[in-house]
Parts: C-alpha cells; sequence; structure tokens
C-alpha cells in the first residue's frame, strides 16, 4: 500500500509540478492571445480581442470585458484580479472555438515547442528563416503559402474585426502546419482545431 502511494504522488508530481514543454501558447500570460486582451483592457478597446474568438462568444466576452473596466479602476488588487479574470475568459473562448479544452491560464515563461517559437520569430522577421532546419524540404513550399496568407492579411485595421479574423484564419493554418500538422481536421471560423494561439 505505502509503494503504491509513493508511485502516485511521484506521477502527480511529474505531471503537476515539474514543467512541461507546451506545444502552444494560446493559453500562456506569453502568449499573442493574453497580449492583446492586456491591449485591450490598457486602451478601453475590446477590438483588440474579438478576432481571438467566434462570433457566437463576442456578447459574454464584451460583458466580461466590461465588468472588468470597472473593478480594475477600485484598487491595484482589483485590477489585478479583473485582468486575470478578463483574460482567462478570453482564453476560454478562444480555446472554446477551437474545440479544445481549457486548462487553465499559464504562467510566463512556460515554455512552447520550438517550431512555435521559430513560427513566432519567423512573422516578426518577415521571413521564414526562423523556420529553416524544422520544417522538411517537401513541406517548405506548402509553409511559404501559409506564411504569404500571414503576412498578406498582418496590417488590418483594429477595428475592422472581420478583418482581424481573417489574420487569424491565416496565421492559425501557418502555426498548425509549422506544428506539423498537415491538415486541419476542422474549421471554425477560419480557425483551425486545437492551435495554440
Amino acid at each position: 500500500m505505502g509503494m503504491v502511494i509513493i508511485i502516485l504522488l511521484t506521477a502527480m508530481f511529474v505531471l503537476f509540478i515539474l514543467p512541461q514543454k507546451a506545444s502552444a501558447h494560446c493559453d500562456t500570460l506569453d502568449g499573442p492571445t493574453a497580449a492583446d486582451g492586456m491591449k485591450a483592457l490598457d486602451t478601453g478597446n475590446i477590438n483588440y480581442v474579438l478576432k481571438w474568438i467566434m462570433p457566437e462568444y463576442e456578447q459574454e466576452l464584451r460583458e466580461t470585458f466590461e465588468k472588468s473596466i470597472k473593478v480594475r479602476k477600485l484598487s491595484q488588487d482589483a485590477k489585478e484580479l479583473a485582468d486575470r479574470y478578463f483574460l482567462e475568459n478570453l482564453v476560454r473562448l478562444h480555446r472554446a472555438g477551437e474545440g479544445a479544452p481549457f486548462e487553465g491560464l499559464k504562467p510566463h515563461g512556460t515554455p512552447i515547442d520550438e517550431k512555435v517559437a521559430a513560427a513566432d520569430r519567423s512573422i516578426e522577421a518577415g521571413n521564414l528563416s526562423p523556420l529553416e532546419g524544422l520544417i522538411s524540404e517537401e513541406e517548405m513550399p506548402e509553409l511559404k503559402e501559409r506564411f504569404e496568407k500571414v503576412m498578406a492579411t498582418k496590417g488590418f485595421d483594429v477595428n475592422d474585426v472581420q478583418a482581424g479574423r481573417r489574420y487569424i484564419e491565416a496565421y492559425v493554418s501557418f502555426f498548425k502546419f509549422a506544428e506539423g500538422e498537415s491538415h486541419e481536421e476542422k474549421n471554425v471560423h477560419g480557425m483551425a482545431h486545437g492551435h495554440h494561439r
């Protein structure tokens, strides 16, 4: 009986305490979804985040946003709680739109897959050089095509939510392929299910 308890405790330690390498980072405080969430809160403009969610979740997110904006003005502690509340709900609704489970908002510094990090750097740099050597030569033409769609839709006006959603559609497609998913199982407002962002 004592050995069973030790094995169970060891398994819990491995699963929950040791840092886990995340292949995705839409559910981390370092990810672009949370970054856009903070822009929305700091500017009072929810349009920074509407692109990340399905239209059917928009009303719920708007209500959460309005409450958070009101509460965050009360004190520093209230601001921290309101911000966390909004970000948690934003990421939860984003994940719901992807058909993916939400397991909580992960802290700053959560490790991410090297292909995801390289894909982020590619978008920042405007070229695919960060992904060279991580993607096979056979996959590069398809990756390049998806990357070009991202770059073509990137410069949208923050208040044009439809343009923002077209960008996220291209963005998710690019990241899914970069991560090694060569097919999209399901398409949700253009977003492939289960993507990390």
